[in-house]
C-alpha cells in the first residue's frame, strides 16, 4: 500500500513540472532590451493551449516553444498563458522595456598623413596587420611578433598606417605599437637576406630565411601554393622579397619568426589509403564552452556545453573506430580557453582540429525561421572541408543548409590545422532543439562528419 502511495505522489509530483510554464529567455523579468523585435522560448506541458498576449503560439512534442514578438519604445507588456485540456491555466507576466533611442554624436574618423617615420615598434605578441583600419572581418595580413620594427605614415579610426611597399599598406591597432622615439629621428633602412634554405621532416616542408633583423611579412594562400613577400628587404624590387611555395593541396602551414630566422612549415601532401581514408589522421575534436561557459540554452533549459560534449563524444568514437587518432580539448565540464585549445591541437601536431557548437541568435531576429546546420572557416585551404562536412550533414540527417560562412573565429583563424566550426543546429528552435537532445540524432551526426571528413581527404 505504501508503495503504491508512493507512486502516486511521485507521478503527481512528476505532471506538475511537466505543467509548469517556464521561460527560459529573456533570462529577467522585467528586462531592458534595445532592439525593435525579442523572442521568447521556454517550454510547458505539450497538450497544452499557449498565447501570448492574444497571439497563439505552436509547441512541439517536447513541449518546447519559441515565438518572435515586436518591441515599442518605452515598456512592453506579455501575458503569456498556458491553458490545460482541463482549463486549468498557468499566466505569466512578463515585461520588457525598450529605451528611448539616443541622439549620438557621430564622427567620420578621415585618414591623417604624415611622412614615414620608423620609430615605432610592435609592442604586444601575435599583434595582428590587417588590410583595413577594422578590428574584426576577413582582413588579418599576418601576425607580427613584439618588438618589430615599423614604418608608420599615417593613422585613421584608432589604427596606424603602417608603410610595407610603394603599393602596399598595412593597419595595426594603436594600443599595439609603441612610438620609442618622439622627434622619429630613427630610420628603417632596409636589410639583407642573409641566407634561406629548405629541409624536409616526415610530415613538413621547412623553409628558413635569415635576415640582419626582423620584418614584416605576409603569407597569401593561392591556388598554386603559398605567396609569401618580405617588406623591407635590399636588393628586391620595391624593397620586397616576393615568392611563391608551391603546393597541390593546403593541408595546413604555419609562419613565425625565431630571434632573426623567418620559419615556415608547410604540411606535406596526406597519403590517404581509399578504404580506410581516416587511418593515422590526427583529428583534434573540440566540445565547445564548457565550466563556466554554459553556451547556449535551449528551451527546456539544456546547455549547450553539454550538449556540444555529448556530440563530441559521439564524432571521437566515430572517428576512432574508421582509424583516425582523435585528440579531444575537453572530455568533461571544465572551462578551457581558446587559446588553449588551439595550442592544444598545434602541440597535438593535429592535421584537422572541428570545433562542435549549437547555434543561437541576438534579439531581433526570429527563432523560428533561422534553423539548420552551417560550418564557419576563416582560410581558403578549410573551404573544401567546410564544405564537404556540410553538404554530408544536411544530406544524411535531412537538416536544413545554413550555409558554410566565412567568419573571423578565433577557432577557426589557425592555419595549422585546418580549423573548421560546425554550428550543428540552433538551440532557441524547437524544431531543431529537439534534434540536439537526441541521442540517436547526436549518433547520426558524428558518423556525417566522419563521412564528410572522408570525402574531404579523397578529393
Amino acid at each position: 500500500m505504501k508503495r503504491i502511495l508512493l507512486l502516486i505522489l511521485v507521478f503527481f509530483m512528476t505532471s506538475t513540472n511537466c505543467l509548469s510554464l517556464e521561460i527560459v529567455y529573456p533570462k529577467k523579468n522585467p528586462s531592458v532590451i534595445n532592439a525593435t523585435s525579442t523572442f521568447f522560448i521556454g517550454a510547458t506541458n505539450p497538450t497544452d493551449r499557449l498565447k501570448i498576449n492574444e497571439t497563439e503560439v505552436k509547441i512541439n512534442k517536447m513541449g518546447a516553444f519559441a515565438q518572435l514578438v515586436p518591441l515599442s519604445v518605452g515598456k512592453n507588456e506579455f501575458q503569456i498563458t498556458s491553458t490545460t485540456k482541463d482549463q486549468n491555466k498557468t499566466t505569466v507576466i512578463f515585461v520588457i522595456e525598450k529605451p528611448t533611442p539616443s541622439v549620438k554624436n557621430c564622427t567620420i574618423s578621415s585618414l591623417i598623413e604624415y611622412p614615414p617615420m620608423s620609430d615605432f615598434y610592435v609592442q604586444t605578441e601575435g599583434t595582428p596587420l590587417r588590410t583595413t583600419p577594422i578590428d574584426g572581418g576577413i582582413n588579418r595580413m599576418s601576425h607580427l611578433p613584439k618588438g618589430m620594427q615599423l614604418t608608420v605614415n599615417g593613422e585613421k579610426n584608432g589604427f596606424y598606417r603602417v608603410f610595407l611597399n610603394s603599393k602596399t599598406f598595412g593597419w595595426i591597432d594603436k594600443s599595439n605599437i609603441e612610438n620609442i622615439n618622439q622627434t622619429n629621428s630613427t630610420t628603417n633602412c632596409p636589410v639583407n637576406l642573409r641566407h634561406a634554405k629548405c629541409r624536409l621532416t616526415k610530415e613538413f616542408y621547412v623553409y628558413e630565411f635569415e635576415f640582419e633583423k626582423r620584418v614584416p611579412f605576409t603569407i597569401t594562400e593561392e591556388s598554386s601554393g603559398l605567396d609569401l613577400e618580405f617588406f623591407n628587404v635590399k636588393s628586391c624590387d620595391d624593397n620586397t622579397l616576393a615568392m611563391n611555395i608551391p603546393i597541390q593541396k593546403l593541408v595546413g602551414y604555419d609562419g613565425w619568426w625565431q630571434n632573426e630566422k623567418f620559419i615556415l612549415k608547410v604540411r606535406k601532401p596526406l597519403i590517404i589509403d581509399c578504404k580506410k581514408p581516416l587511418k593515422n589522421i590526427t583529428i583534434a575534436v573540440d566540445a565547445g564552452h564548457g565550466g563556466g561557459e554554459a553556451g547556449a540554452i535551449g528551451c527546456c533549459g539544456d546547455k549547450e556545453k553539454d550538449i556540444n560534449l555529448a556530440i563530441a563524444k559521439c564524432l571521437q568514437e566515430e572517428l576512432n573506430k574508421r582509424g583516425a587518432k582523435v585528440v579531444m580539448t575537453r572530455e568533461q565540464d571544465i572551462d578551457v580557453s581558446l587559446s588553449d585549445r588551439v595550442k592544444f591541437a598545434k602541440d597535438h601536431n593535429a592535421t584537422l582540429m572541428l570545433s562542435i557548437h549549437a547555434n543561437a541568435l541576438p534579439d531581433g531576429a526570429d527563432p523560428l525561421k533561422n534553423k539548420g546546420t552551417s560550418v564557419y572557416y576563416y582560410h581558403n585551404q578549410a573551404k573544401p572541408l567546410a564544405e564537404s562536412i556540410l553538404n554530408s550533414m544536411t544530406t544524411e540527417l535531412c537538416i536544413q543548409n545554413d550555409k558554410v560562412r566565412q567568419g573571423s573565429l578565433a577557432l577557426v583563424r589557425p592555419t595549422d590545422p585546418v580549423s573548421v566550426l560546425i554550428e550543428v543546429a540552433y538551440m532557441i528552435n524547437p524544431d531543431d532543439y529537439a534534434l540536439l537532445t537526441d541521442k540517436d540524432f547526436q549518433a547520426k551526426c558524428a558518423k556525417a562528419i566522419a563521412d564528410g571528413i572522408e570525402n574531404y581527404l579523397l578529393k
